[in-house]
């Protein structure tokens, strides 16, 4: 039956909510640890047309798609010595551009992420960047960054993000297209 599903809730210490459709069109709630099941019985409610929405683009997707070849542990492990050699320089320029510091850059093998920065200024990347061009690369250190400044995705944020990397949405338009097939040769998804 297309209109039942099942949904992994993941609690945390998140203050949001975040509703996640992978490739193989599983869902994923995340909610904050005080959410009630009635809160996320809502939630589940409101976004049900979303996620049939959803589910069915990943399911054209996967049709649409050639079969992606998964990566062994060395080919990402030579992805993470690429990235970690590649990203650095990057989020120097961009701090110097911006007039912030950061504290430690990770590079991680990560299904739904393709970076992030943490309240303490550390700094996440994915090393399946390293398969996308260049200015995919300089578009997410040029938005970690940027949460260095605001930690939110606001106007102010944006302001900046714009002033210091004007290619930003062409960046983001590639992997918004082309980040699930990235993401497939390790198993990722499609997050709101």
């Amino acid at each position: 039956m297309e209109g039942v599903f099942a949904v992994k809730v993941v609690r945390s210490g998140r203050k949001t909510f975040s509703l996640q459709v992978d490739a193989n069109g599983g869902v994923t709630l995340r909610a904050p640890m005080r959410a009630t099941q009635a809160e996320i019985s809502r939630i589940l409610r409101e976004r049900h047309d979303w996620i049939l929405r959803a589910r069915a683009k990943a399911e054209k997707k996967r049709a649409e798609q050639p079969a992606v070849r998964r990566l062994t542990a060395e080919e990402l492990a030579e992805l993470g010595r690429q990235a970690a050699k590649a990203v650095p320089p990057i989020a120097e320029k961009y701090a110097a551009r911006l007039g912030v510091t950061y504290g430690r850059i990770t590079i991680r093998c990560q299904k739904t992420r393709w970076g992030s920065c943490s309240s303490k200024g550390n700094l996440n990347f994915n090393c399946l960047l390293m398969l996308a061009p260049a200015y995919v690369l300089e578009s997410v250190v040029a938005h970690e960054i940027c949460h260095r400044k605001h930690m939110d995705h606001s106007a102010a944020f944006y302001a900046e993000l714009y002033g210091i990397c004007p290619d930003y949405e062409n960046g983001n338009k590639w992997l918004k297209q082309n980040g699930s097939m990235l993401q497939a040769a390790i198993g990722g998804g499609q997050q709101t």
